[in-house]
């Protein structure tokens, strides 16, 4: 019966280690064009639906809110050069947090280099051509980064998954236990033999 009793205590123990690993958080932040997009949920691929998100900046002064989709994503545009604190309360004692620095900011935000301007041609065909320029850039920026965000998703999901470290936690866990059990077993035995003699 001792054994029974043994057996169940290390299986409760063994409880909270599963539950707590379905619930980490994941917050990550990156520059599309003006805006910072971002995204929250857990590390099993479901998403956080309508919760809001705090950005300050690394001395804790408030910047502004967002609020993320059916898909947990937001959106926010970037008013300084600061480096920029993403924070999540989704209850329970579960915060995501996630930082852009300064040099990962939108380029609109980034120092102009000190390198003189040139100066604009006054041909009207190299202007039209220069702004074609810049908004096939948008465009072709803005359909990358809808391409990446199933794939960073689907990332950062298979790396949580596949941790080798959290494996070979998990398989020292269990030895561990298996390892208790049998001592206590071979305590027990020692002792039935010794009150026998």
């Amino acid at each position: 019966m001792k054994v029974f009793r043994v057996v169940v205590l290390l299986a409760l123990v063994s409880l909270p280690l599963n539950g707590a690993h379905a619930h980490k958080l994941i917050l990550s932040v990156y520059p599309a064009g003006k805006m910072i997009e971002g995204e929250v949920g857990f590390s099993n691929g479901e998403m956080a639906d309508s919760v809001t998100v705090e950005i300050s900046d690394s001395d804790g002064n408030q910047l502004g809110q967002a609020v993320t989709d059916a898909e947990g994503f937001f959106t926010f545009e970037p008013t300084k050069a600061v480096r920029h604190v993403f924070r999540s309360d989704l209850g329970a004692g579960h915060i995501a947090q996630g930082i852009l620095y300064e040099e990962d900011l939108p380029a609109h935000l980034k120092p102009k280099s000190s390198a003189p301007a040139k100066k604009p041609k006054s041909n009207s065909t190299s202007s039209v051509s220069q702004e074609l320029s810049e908004q096939l850039r948008e465009m072709i920026a803005e359909e990358v980064r809808r391409e990446i965000k199933p794939l960073k998703k689907e990332l950062a999901s298979y790396k949580e998954k596949n941790d080798f470290q959290s494996i070979l936690g998990g398989l020292g866990y269990i030895l561990g236990l298996f390892g208790l059990a049998f001592y206590l077993l071979a305590r027990r035995k020692l002792k039935d033999n010794q009150n026998a003699d």
